[in-house]
């Protein structure tokens, strides 16, 4: 899956290697600077992972906003550049960052690892296609889940990063350390100057899809069920006021006036209200980060109170 920066949500991904005997300095430090980020717009998460097995006391930060220049926001505020500054005596060396324009929420928990690409601009497409062929030898190894990569933000990020997932540390080793990867590896080594790989015991809360061929993240049945009664009722109860009683003054017999109807409604609800009543309720339906039971309830509210405003709106215009 390939992302541009034009869409939806933005991930900053950093790693810091922090000073022996000062993880709890450190700790103390993230906690102030996520006080200070919930005040910026679009903020919407943040996930601190610790140093995992190997990882020479590397810790994770993942920082999620809404639109990619609120995350721009952010990332040149003063206020960030103070906490830099705070936190410089903790770390080895300076940290490093990729930041991911795009993404949704994944179902599904895993290991991720990222990786960055520093590409030529005049080798662009050649590195895609090299990437479709790794996405391939990938899938025939046991616990992948999915994969996405992200191309580089103007003027924020200049890398490109792919973020894979495996549903074990072992299984994501496996790929990492296999003799299928090494080849390919040589083979695109004219494509990139250099690449940097992390590893993250988590798909970053699911809040990429990491899709795997053209399957997609999907809405559960019963809200997609809601949604589709919310746009299939009123436009049946139009058509049948509207074109069904012309056909019946026509003469038109039922079998077929039933499928002028039908017709009618699949186009309608196809390529106008299923699309306006999706994008209204787009944030329930795929919401971003993990919300709550009463998020959910919520918006299933909403869509039965929209249930009872049509009722009264029907029952009042067509009342004898």
């Amino acid at each position: 899956m390939n992302r541009s920066a034009r869409g939806d949500g933005a991930t900053v991904v950093t790693s810091q290697k922090v000073r022996p005997g000062l993880d709890d300095d450190y700790q103390s430090w993230q906690e102030k600077t996520n006080r200070i980020v919930r005040r910026f717009d679009g903020f919407e998460g943040t996930e601190l992972y610790p140093p995992g097995a190997g990882a020479e006391n590397e810790w994770t930060v993942v920082f999620r906003f809404s639109r990619l220049e609120q995350l721009t926001a952010w990332l040149d505020s003063g206020a960030r550049r103070e906490l830099l500054d705070e936190e410089r005596p903790l770390l080895e060396e300076e940290p490093t960052q990729e930041v991911l324009a795009g993404g949704s929420r994944a179902k599904e928990s895993g290991v991720t690892a990222v990786i960055s690409h520093d590409v030529p601009p005049e080798r662009a497409e050649d590195f895609q296609r090299w990437q479709e062929k790794v996405l391939k030898a990938q899938q025939s190894f046991p616990g992948f889940m999915g994969s996405e990569m992200f191309r580089p933000v103007a003027g924020v990020q200049d890398n490109w990063v792919v973020a894979f997932r495996f549903d074990t540390r072992e299984h994501l080793d496996r790929w990492l350390d296999s003799g299928t990867r090494e080849k390919l590896l040589d083979e695109g080594r004219g494509l990139f100057t250099s690449y940097d790989v992390r590893k993250v015991g988590s798909p970053f809360s699911g809040w990429f899809r990491f899709e795997e061929g053209t399957e997609k993240g999907i809405p559960p049945n019963w809200k997609q069920a809601m949604t589709v009664l919310l746009a299939l009722y009123p436009t049946v109860m139009v058509l049948n006021l509207t074109v069904g009683f012309e056909l019946n003054n026509l003469g038109v017999t039922a079998w077929f006036g039933l499928f002028i109807g039908n017709v009618c409604s699949v186009a309608l609800l196809t390529w106008v209200l299923m699309p306006l009543v999706t994008r209204v309720f787009d944030r329930w339906l795929a919401p971003r980060g993990q919300p709550g039971i009463r998020f959910h309830m919520l918006g299933a509210l909403v869509v039965v109170a929209c249930y009872a405003l049509l009722l009264l709106i029907f029952g009042l215009t067509t009342a004898d």
